[in-house]
Formats: C-alpha cells, sequence, structure tokens
C-alpha cells in the first residue's frame, strides 16, 4: 500500500510544496488513476473476503473472467502499488538530489518518516483502545503475542512475518504488511543509493537481483506458507524495484509520442489479462505478479512521458488514488461496519451490490476526510520544519561567509 506515495505524496496539484532548491513538479494522473483502481481492487477483495467468510454466495450468474477482476485482485493490487511507489520515490529523490549518489540519507528518513508516521500511529493508538475494548474483529488473538507484539511488529516492519509465523491478524492490522515491505525496501534504499548510486551499473544490477529473486521468493522460498507466499519481502520487493527501474531510464531515454503510446497500450492488454484471465502455471512460478509490475510500469512510462491528463469521468478514480495511502490504512474500519450492518439486516442477496458500493464510497470519504484534516497537515507542518531549519542554515553560513 503503501500506499504511502510521493507525487509529492499527500498533496494535489495546487499543495505542492518546493523543495530545497524551490522546484515543485505536477501530479501525473495516469499514475493517480493507477493507484485509484489498485486500491478499489483492494477495496472490493476485502468485502468479497467478508462474503466468503460469512459464507454467503452471491456471484452466481456472473461470468468468472469479471468476478475474478473485480473481486479476487487484490493481492495484484498492492503489486501495482509497489511497481509505483519504486517509481516515484526513485524519480523524487534524483529530483531533489540530482544525482542518487548525493541522496540525503537523514533527509529521506525525515521525509518518509513525515509521511509514513502521523496515520500510522494514530491508526496503532485507535487499534489499541478497540483490542483493550476487546472490540470482535480488532482483538488480537494470544497465539499471535497479544497487542504488545501486534505493536512491537507494527512500528518496526514485521507484522508480514509475525502473520506468517502466527496466521493472519485482524483486518486493520493485517493491511500493514505491505507497509512492512514497502519500508524495509526505504531503509535501506538511501544507503545503496549512497554506495553505489554513482556507478549506475552497480544500482541495477541491484535492482535486477530483487528482481529475479522476487518470483523465486514466491514460488520456492515459500516453502508451502500461504501467508509468506504472498507477504515476504522480496515477493514484493521486486515490484518496488522494476518501479525504480523504469525511473532511472526514464531520466534517459524519451520515448516518442506513437512509442508512448504503445507502451501504455501493451501495458493496459497485459494488465488487463493477468487481472482477469491469469495463468495458473505463471502463478506457480511466481512469475504472474512480476508481470503484473511489468504492466504497471509500461503504463507508468506512457502517463509519464506523454503527460495524459485524465477526462472528466474518471476523475473519482483520479481522486481516490491520491487520497490512496489514507483510505488503504483506514478502510477497513469502513469494511467491518457495513458488513455488520449487512449481517443486522438478514443478509439479503439484493443488498449486496450496496454492500460494496456503500464500502467503495464510505472508504473514499473517510480517506479523504483524514488526509485532508490529519494526514496532510501534519505532513506539511514536519516539512516545513526541515525547511526552516535549513534556510536558517543557509542564513548563518552566509552570515560567516567572506
Amino acid at each position: 500500500m503503501s500506499l504511502s506515495l510521493e507525487n509529492d505524496p499527500s498533496m494535489s496539484l495546487e499543495e505542492q510544496p518546493a523543495d530545497a532548491f524551490g522546484r515543485t513538479w505536477p501530479r501525473l494522473d495516469g499514475i493517480d488513476l493507477l493507484r485509484g483502481i489498485a486500491i478499489l481492487f483492494v477495496l472490493l477483495n476485502h468485502v468479497n473476503m467478508r462474503l466468503v467468510i460469512g459464507h454467503i454466495p452471491y456471484g452466481n450468474g456472473v461470468p468468472p473472467a469479471l468476478l475474478r477482476l473485480l473481486v479476487w485482485n487484490g493481492q495484484r493490487g498492492v503489486q501495482m502499488f509497489f511497481a509505483i511507489s519504486g517509481f516515484l520515490i526513485t524519480s523524487i529523490a534524483i529530483r531533489r538530489s540530482e544525482e542518487l549518489s548525493r541522496i540525503r540519507v537523514l533527509e529521506f528518513y525525515r521525509l518518509r518518516f513525515a509521511r509514513i508516521a502521523p496515520l500510522l500511529l494514530l491508526l496503532l493508538a485507535v487499534l489499541t483502545v478497540l483490542d483493550a475494548a476487546h472490540i470482535h474483529d480488532y482483538v488480537i488473538c494470544a497465539k499471535a503475542g497479544g497487542l504488545r507484539a501486534a505493536l512491537l511488529a507494527a512500528l518496526t516492519f514485521r507484522i508480514n512475518l509475525l502473520e506468517a509465523r502466527h496466521g493472519y491478524l485482524p483486518g486493520s492490522w493485517d493491511v500493514l504488511w505491505s507497509l512492512s515491505v514497502e519500508e524495509t525496501f526505504y531503509l535501506f534504499f538511501p544507503l545503496i543509493c549512497r554506495l553505489v548510486g554513482g556507478r549506475k551499473p552497480l544500482y541495477v544490477a541491484t535492482l535486477l537481483t530483487f528482481i529475479v529473486l522476487g518470483p523465486v521468493a514466491r514460488a520456492v522460498l515459500a516453502r508451502g506458507n500461504e501467508i509468506w507466499h504472498e507477504y515476504s519481502y522480496l515477493g514484493g520487493m521486486d515490484a518496488i524495484a522494476l518501479g525504480s527501474l523504469t525511473a532511472l531510464a526514464l531520466c534517459r531515454i524519451r520515448l516518442e509520442r506513437r512509442q508512448a503510446w504503445l507502451a501504455g497500450l501493451t501495458g493496459t492488454a497485459l494488465l488487463a489479462f493477468c487481472l482477469a484471465v491469469g495463468v495458473p502455471a505463471l502463478a506457480r512460478t511466481g512469475l504472474d505478479m512480476s508481470l503484473v509490475a511489468i504492466a504497471t510500469c509500461l503504463i507508468i512510462a506512457a502517463s509519464e512521458q506523454s503527460g495524459w491528463r485524465s477526462p472528466g469521468v474518471l476523475r473519482p478514480l483520479v481522486g481516490l488514488g491520491r487520497r490512496s495511502y489514507e483510505t488503504y490504512l483506514t478502510h477497513m474500519f469502513v469494511v467491518f461496519a457495513f458488513f455488520s450492518l449487512f449481517l443486522s439486516l438478514g443478509k439479503p442477496p439484493y443488498a449486496v451490490p450496496l454492500l460494496f458500493a456503500g464500502t467503495i464510497v464510505a472508504a473514499g470519504v473517510l480517506g479523504a476526510l483524514t488526509a485532508r484534516f490529519y494526514s496532510e497537515p501534519l505532513n506539511r507542518l514536519l516539512r516545513s520544519d526541515r525547511l526552516a531549519w535549513r534556510a536558517a542554515g543557509r542564513q548563518a553560513q552566509n552570515a560567516v561567509s567572506p
């Protein structure tokens, strides 16, 4: 998820802050649309899982390919997020530092903290209260080590490891597995950039290593553990590495308009095939997720090079994508609330479409409100302190310069 991405990560075009060099960058509608589609898949999948767990049949008469496309692609949606994340974080790092080898490590960590920490800490505080109050759907079982173990795992980005060892956690905790993968990658990202960023072939070789190990981790290293097959570190980092490699390539290559459209159409067709059809043999080798990431990167390249602007009919999805981090971390509250309402009404079949639609709309609204009134203001506040400190440092340096 994460969904903790930057164009700057949390802000609209009008809210883009200048970086240390006074530069701003416009958002890319194509990328925000991809994020909107990805979070939509996650929402649909999690509602579907509530229905499946509750043994509520509802897909009779729906073509299997359509049903697969709509409600069984949550994991692939997260893989799309990982690829987008790798592209955006690498692009922003290059723009801020001009060269990856010059990336400011502490500044990178501080910017990540400003983006990730406020909402993550609020979520953990709310979940702690709900666990302490023994609210159904939010209690950590003793088998998983209880609340203390879950909090420690969340704060050290090991939720995925905890679940692989002890089983799935409640939904609002479970979504943090993707943050564990993503932020572990970014813990080492600036250090690797400092070490080998100036030697592009070595940095590319590092990314290719992650790309090769991704399907191996899913198909072989998981050793039959269903959770680790989906949640392992290496199993998600190949998509992040592909996104990062795409950012490096687009810094050097300028696609002609026809080439950009061809990349976009190819990526869209490949992504649609992976989402709606799929090939069991590819899934067994772990390459299905690799294809999802490659398709996403092709669409990213087309969007970045063509400057595609979204038509009005797609603006709701674009808006959903711009608040994907907030929606992702908070949507399970909506899923559980709406499903409880559905059960209280007697599980009427006619209400299933309303359950899906209502959950999507309410989760999007909750994500937007959380972003506007909480995470975005805190993000700006934490970043403004950094910029003020940098400005004071420059003034002091100028004052003592001959």
